[in-house]
């Protein structure tokens, strides 16, 4: 039988982390559209409203029904506004570990919100299903990432060589594929000791593999 997270909703000083809903979906197409986005991720582009709806009404879910992690939307507690998502993936049940990726919306950025969500769900998966390790990917040249990946306590453990693709504007406003290095992170429960309640953020968000 394979093992699965609880369907379960977060919430911080500012934010909810909820499961993600078809009123999501313009939202989503947005953020997901975004020149940022596009450049660290393997998301499709462009990202359509028929992405996003498949993302939300199905592909999120079966993350989590499949044993694979979790996917959950982050909103604003006040407004109920979009500000971005989080996902664990690629668990591994008998290690106690997972892969976190995240993706804020352009105007949410330097607000804060990708460290204060990414610290709700390590605190989650620390303390209620007792996992010992959540790792990070960045590409080498997205500093933002990396930023919030330190921010948040995590551990640089090393560089896996040529080993994403990212992608980068030509001369004619299109798109091109480049080789870049993975930056690994780590983050174990002992890593989140003494650190402050709430911290600053950059752009930030993590290389997501979202198929």
């Amino acid at each position: 039988m394979t093992s699965t997270f609880p369907d379960i909703s977060l919430s911080t000083e500012r934010l909810v982390l909820r499961p993600f809903e078809e009123a999501d979906v313009p939202a989503l197409a947005e953020m997901m559209s975004d020149e940022l986005v596009t450049a660290w991720t393997a998301l499709p582009h462009p990202y359509t409203l028929a992405d996003a709806r498949a993302w939300a009404t199905g592909g999120a879910a079966a993350v989590r029904t499949r044993g694979r992690g979790i996917a959950l939307a982050v909103t604003e507690f006040l407004t109920q506004r979009l500000v971005g998502s989080i996902v664990l993936d690629h668990t591994d049940w008998r290690l106690r570990s997972a892969e976190i990726r995240y993706v804020t919306a352009p105007w949410a950025r330097g607000e804060g919100y990708a460290s204060e969500s990414v610290l709700a769900v390590a605190q989650w998966l620390f303390r209620d299903p007792g996992f010992e390790r959540i790792e990070l990917r960045t590409a080498a040249d997205n500093t933002a990432a990396q930023q919030v990946a330190q921010k948040i306590g995590c551990i640089s453990e090393g560089v896996l060589r040529n080993a994403w693709i990212a992608r980068s504007r030509t001369e004619d406003g299109g798109w091109t594929d480049i080789r870049t290095d993975l930056i690994v992170w780590s983050l174990l429960p002992e890593d989140l000791d003494g650190l402050p309640g709430r911290m600053a953020d950059a752009n930030g968000f993590a290389y997501p593999e979202w198929n």
